[in-house]
């Protein structure tokens, strides 16, 4: 800097980033005017106009308007320390609220990613009336600790609309097929019936998590022990659950499972 002459507003608007415009109206509001001029008459700023350009900016930046802080930085009875000290304060208790805005976007970010991520009318298109996450406080309080819930919550906050269709698609025809078999009078533990098990553990490996012969077989037992289950399998066909129970069982045995 040359001492004799000051900065030039332009040099002062980038030191700073702000528009030359901005200083112009600080300087006609009397907010902060320059200690100089050149001959040409151009606005020359000190480096004590420096200093007050960065505390207006600073309280602006807490979202002072601009007639509060030129009483905080005119007040007579407050010193340099004192302002210093009120920052302080300020920044503290921004940072506070900041934080807590952090948290809250955090726990916004984890409720996307961890679970369905559609509009109530898309999910009442894909899945009827039935809510899927009528049951997810209950689902994270058995299994939120294992990397099955992860791997499948992950899952399923990445499919749209559509890749929910197609799951539904997919499951109705496994139904379908499944429903059928039995009907035909095929044994629950013959062939058929196990591929088809089969076929129902390697769907949840593919679109929900890595689904071993010993969670398939528990939830087998679900399928009968928990009325929610049941119920599912039941509107498909009476005697579905039973069936599903008996495939998957001896699916894991033909397994080695």
């Amino acid at each position: 800097m040359n001492t004799s002459t000051g900065y030039p507003v332009g040099q002062v608007a980038g030191f700073a980033g702000v528009t030359v415009r901005t200083l112009h109206h600080y300087d006609e509001i009397g907010l902060l005017s320059p200690s100089a001029r050149s001959h040409a008459g151009h606005r020359r700023y000190s480096d004590a106009d420096l200093d007050r350009l960065q505390q207006i900016l600073f309280y602006r930046e807490l979202g002072f308007p601009l007639d509060q802080v030129a009483v905080l930085l005119d007040d007579p009875s407050v010193d340099p320390r004192e302002h210093l000290r009120r920052q302080h304060e300020l920044l503290t208790a921004r940072i506070g609220k900041l934080t807590e805005m952090a948290d809250a976007v955090q726990r916004a970010m984890e409720a996307r990613t961890m679970g369905i991520n559609l509009t109530p009318e898309e999910k009442f298109e894909v899945f009827g009336e039935y809510d899927p996450d009528r049951h997810a406080e209950e689902t994270r309080e058995r299994w939120g600790d294992t990397e099955a819930y992860a791997q499948s919550q992950r899952r399923a906050a990445s499919y749209t609309k559509e890749d929910w269709l197609r799951i539904k698609a997919a499951q109705e025809d496994w139904g379908a097929r499944l429903v059928a078999l039995r009907e035909s009078g095929a044994p629950a533990d013959g062939e058929a019936a196990m591929d088809l098990a089969e076929e129902h553990r390697r769907f949840i490996v593919d679109h929900y998590y890595d689904c071993t012969y010993e969670i398939h077989t528990g939830l087998a037992g679900m399928y009968l022990a928990d009325p929610r289950f049941n119920a599912f399998y039941e509107a498909i066909a009476p005697g579905t659950a039973q069936y599903v129970h008996d495939a998957i069982m001896a699916n894991a045995r033909r397994a080695g499972a």
